[in-house]
C-alpha cells in the first residue's frame, strides 16, 4: 500500500497576493484612525496639563493663606505656553500683584514665608511635550492675559486685569479634523474644568458661562 502524500506547505502565489492586499487595505483605513486618534490623545493631555496649572495655583494660595498666581509664557520648542504658579505673603503695605510683592522664585520662597528655610518654591511646568504650533492652536480668554491671580481663600482675584479666564485648544490651519475643540476654564470661584465649547451650557460637558 503506498503512504498517503500530503500536499505541501506554505502559501501559493495567489494566496500571498490576497493576504498582501487585505493588508494593504487594512493599513490604509487603520493608519488614519490610529493618527487621529494618537492627536486627540495628545491633546487631551494638553487640556489637562493647563488644568493642573491652574488646581495648582489655587490649591497653593489656600494651603499657604497667601496670595498666588498662575504665569504663562513661550516655549521656545514646542511654541506653546509654559506655566508657572508662584504665591506671595501680601501686607498692608505692599500688595501682591503684577507690580509689586515678594514673589516666590524656583530658588528662593517668598518673603514672609513662616518656612523660609523649606518654604513653597516657584514650580514650573514646561510645554515642551505638548503638540507644536503646526499641528495645535491655543487662544487665550481675554486674548491680552497672561496669567490669573489667586486670593488665600482660593477665589480668583477680580481687582486684577486682564486675568487670563480660558484656554481654547483647537487644531491647527490645515489639521481641522484632527481632534475636538475643547476648553479649560477657570470660574471665578476658582474652579478649573475641561469642557466642550460646542455644546451648549445646560449640558454636563459645557463650558460654564
Amino acid at each position: 500500500m503506498r503512504p498517503v502524500k500530503l500536499p505541501a506547505g506554505g502559501f501559493t502565489i495567489i494566496e500571498a497576493a490576497v493576504a498582501l492586499a487585505v493588508m494593504a487595505v487594512l493599513l490604509a483605513v487603520g493608519i488614519p484612525s490610529m493618527s487621529t486618534w494618537m492627536q486627540a490623545r495628545k491633546a487631551a493631555a494638553a487640556s489637562a496639563f493647563y488644568k493642573e496649572g491652574f488646581q495648582l495655583a489655587r490649591a497653593q494660595a489656600v494651603t499657604h493663606n497667601s496670595a498666588s498666581r498662575l504665569v504663562l509664557s513661550e516655549n521656545a520648542t514646542s511654541g506653546q505656553l509654559d506655566w508657572q504658579v508662584d504665591i506671595c505673603f501680601p501686607t498692608p503695605s505692599v500688595p501682591c500683584n503684577d507690580g509689586s510683592g515678594a514673589w516666590s522664585t524656583t530658588t528662593a520662597a517668598a518673603s514672609g514665608d513662616p518656612d523660609q528655610a523649606h518654604g513653597f518654591h516657584s514650580v514650573v511646568r514646561s510645554a515642551d511635550a505638548l503638540p507644536a504650533t503646526s499641528a495645535m492652536m491655543l487662544t487665550l480668554t481675554p486674548d491680552d492675559a497672561s496669567a490669573v491671580y489667586f486670593t488665600p481663600l482660593g477665589w480668583v482675584d477680580g481687582s486684577m486685569s486682564p486675568r487670563l479666564s480660558r484656554i481654547e485648544l483647537q487644531p491647527a490651519l490645515g489639521r481641522q479634523g484632527a481632534f475636538k475643540k475643547m476648553a479649560v476654564v477657570l470660574t471665578l470661584a476658582g474652579t478649573a474644568s475641561i469642557c466642550d465649547p460646542a455644546v451648549a451650557v445646560q449640558d454636563s460637558r459645557g463650558c460654564p458661562p
